[in-house]
């Protein structure tokens, strides 16, 4: 492994994902669980996430293995990550097919004033708490439907959203090693027919660490996408190796990454730092702004649009433009906020005295296009040699369901119709 990677990595260790040095990296098995005699005769799903793998990095860096297999199957121009395009937020919609203010995580850091709870991705509890989910994840439609699943790492794994875990999953960490994962994941398939999963989902971290800390156009990103792009390859030859049957490989990204004008932040309007007045998050890209007093929200907003520079836009939440789905009409947990200060990329907003991250992403997909994220994917169910034009993330959860065979048994956003064509006649 190249030195400069090697530094990513550490570094990335030391972020808000960091663990204790006692993090708990043992599988969690529940027992007692089988795959129906219907469920053994499916396809399987392989379900792949890289964060921040932005929608040109594998032709950008030459990622072969990931372009190999996209070209043999189906690569999207690009995947339109749901809005903000952050983390916590999109993977949970690409594994639900839900926008998050319908599923419930809005930002990876938010207050819910009803229950009177902060949720922060980096707390354990929360992470492993599934009330705060909305929505029903790819693994517990398989479960509730007699199919055998396993995770490592994804977003809401660990938790019980849904009602059921995957039968096989692991607390949140970062100790083990892309390639670790890729071996891991063979193990599962290597199980009884009974025990075996037929859908599992995958989730790598390293392309984004290293576009925050380094920037999406430096080496270390580079070596990054290399990485993966040979953990990818490891893992369909040794998939290949087993002899499966039907086995579907699909590589996504929660969005992209883009170099921000740290030097140069947006300051905070100075009103908004009255606590008794106003509740504030701050993701950088994306400002909300809680009025504790609902009779002054207007009024607020006057000032703050009459203030504003042409760096960032004002928004009064009903106004959002209606493709965001993040108005106040979709937020069905009330944790948006009233009024949002969106900066125009690069710019961010900062608090004073405060430095940011080289690499950051949160901006408009639609309007930034370095937001964009990918998807590729490849296996029998799939056709061979397509290009698709750009989609919502939230499609992909209907077409995985499709491929499994199973039903889907409450309202999504997605839709079948948007990526059946990907898919072979049957």
């Amino acid at each position: 492994m190249k030195q400069g990677l090697q530094f990513v990595l550490l570094i990335f260790s030391l972020t808000v994902f960091a663990q204790k040095e006692n993090a708990d990296t043992a599988q969690v098995i529940i027992p007692n669980r089988y795959n129906s005699v219907d469920a053994q005769t499916k396809p399987y799903v392989i379900m792949i996430s890289t964060d921040g793998f932005r929608y040109d990095y594998a032709k950008k860096y030459n990622a072969e293995n990931l372009l190999k297999f996209s070209n043999e199957g189906v690569q999207a121009k690009a995947m339109i990550p749901s809005y903000p395009s952050i983390t916590f937020p999109n993977h949970w919609s690409l594994i639900t097919g839900l926008y998050p203010s319908h599923h419930g995580l809005i930002d990876n850091y938010f207050y819910d004033y009803k229950r009177k709870e902060a949720y922060a991705m980096s707390d354990k509890k929360n992470a492993e708490d599934g009330s705060w989910y909305g929505g029903t994840p790819l693994w517990d439609l398989a479960e509730k439907q007699g199919m055998i699943s396993a995770s490592l790492m994804w977003v809401g794994s660990a938790s019980d959203a849904g009602g059921k875990r995957p039968t096989y999953y692991y607390p949140y960490h970062e100790k083990f090693s892309p390639t670790e994962k890729v071996d891991k994941a063979i193990n599962w398939l290597k199980l009884p027919m009974d025990k075996r999963p037929h859908f599992i989902s995958l989730y790598f971290p390293e392309v984004d660490g290293s576009g925050h800390h380094f920037g999406p156009e430096s080496k270390e990103t580079e070596d990054a996408v290399h990485l993966i792009d040979k953990a990818i390859g490891d893992l369909v030859q040794k998939v290949n190796n087993l002899g499966l049957k039907n086995v579907n490989f699909v590589f996504v990204s929660d969005h992209g990454m883009i170099k921000v004008d740290g030097g140069n932040p947006l300051e905070i309007p100075a009103m908004l730092l009255d606590k008794d007045k106003f509740d504030i998050y701050n993701s950088q890209t994306l400002l909300r702004i809680y009025v504790k007093n609902p009779t002054e929200v207007k009024a607020v907003y006057k000032e703050l649009k009459a203030n504003k520079t042409d760096d960032y836009e004002v928004y009064l939440d009903k106004k959002l433009p209606k493709y965001l789905h993040f108005a106040t009409k979709d937020d069905q947990y009330n944790r948006i906020g009233q009024i949002l200060l969106i900066p125009k990329a690069p710019k961010v907003f900062l608090p004073k005295g405060k430095s940011t991250s080289i690499g950051k992403h949160g901006y408009n997909p639609k309007l930034v296009p370095e937001m964009k994220a990918t998807f590729f994917a490849w296996g029998p169910e799939f056709k061979n040699n397509l290009v698709i034009d750009e989609f919502a993330n939230v499609n992909v959860y209907p077409l995985v369901a499709e491929i499994l065979g199973l039903k889907i048994d409450q309202p999504i956003d997605g839709k079948l119709k948007v990526l059946k064509k990907t898919l072979k006649k049957k």
